[in-house]
């Protein structure tokens, strides 16, 4: 079996990258983002990416970063958030966006990992979502139908994982990550943490090794907040 443990983020993703790549991303926010792949992306020079992810982080964060460098032609994402580099390229034309309902872009992902080229849903009916897109009646209701990703290359935040390449998500960090690494072609997963082969139960493995081709150890991470609130303690 080859080796699927790298080094570093640029080792892992040598030979991955290039200019015009589709890239399915997980992460929600700043929870769950593959920071350290990430970060090879950008320093690896390439552009007229499109990236399919429910967000782009926030500025100079996640793929937040890549939209500072304009490495990013296109996003098939669901949410603008707190990312004012994101809205701002949007709004000025610098910027493709494909907006698509967060079920319906975890659903496009899990659809192009079964082969599933396309499937119908009520989702988006009668809204800017449905334009252009085929409509079909099922007993007597609208639906639209919405292709399956198929994505060049997945990058991919998780908790541990063996090194075989099963891996275990933590919590809400699960989030896009599994469906967007089974969509890619190829799967680079950044962990926490490795362990021996055979001491995950296989009843808690989230994402078998066979979605995945390499594996990175990307820790120490920060842990970064995306928009912090205080609560007022002043009683008088």
């Amino acid at each position: 079996m080859a080796r699927k443990l790298y080094p570093d983020a640029a080792s892992a993703l040598d030979g991955l990258l290039r200019d015009g790549l589709l890239i399915a991303c997980g992460g929600f926010g700043l929870c769950g983002i593959p920071e350290r792949l990430l970060t090879a992306v950008r320093e690896s020079g390439v552009k007229d990416l499109t990236f399919a992810s429910n967000n782009a982080g926030i500025d100079n964060e996640g793929i937040g970063m890549l939209l500072r460098t304009r490495q990013v032609k296109k996003m098939i994402a669901s949410y603008v958030g707190e990312n004012k580099e994101f809205e701002r390229q949007y709004l000025s034309g610098e910027l493709e966006v494909e907006f698509s309902p967060q079920g319906t872009l975890a659903e496009r992902m899990r659809a192009g990992g079964a082969g599933i080229p396309g499937f119908y849903t009520k989702t988006g009916v009668g809204t800017l979502v449905a334009e252009g897109k085929e409509a079909k009646v099922f007993d007597g209701q609208e639906f639209i139908l919405e292709r399956g990703i198929f994505a060049d290359l997945a990058l991919v935040k998780a908790w541990k994982a063996d090194e075989t390449g099963n891996v275990v998500f933590r919590k809400t960090a699960r989030n896009f990550n599994v469906p967007a690494a089974t969509c890619g072609k190829v799967c680079v997963v950044e962990v926490e943490e490795i362990v021996p082969t055979g001491s995950l139960d296989p009843d808690c493995i989230h994402l078998p090794g066979v979605y995945v081709q390499r594996i990175i150890v990307g820790a120490p991470y920060d842990k970064k907040i995306e928009f912090r609130t205080v609560r007022n303690t002043d009683v008088g």
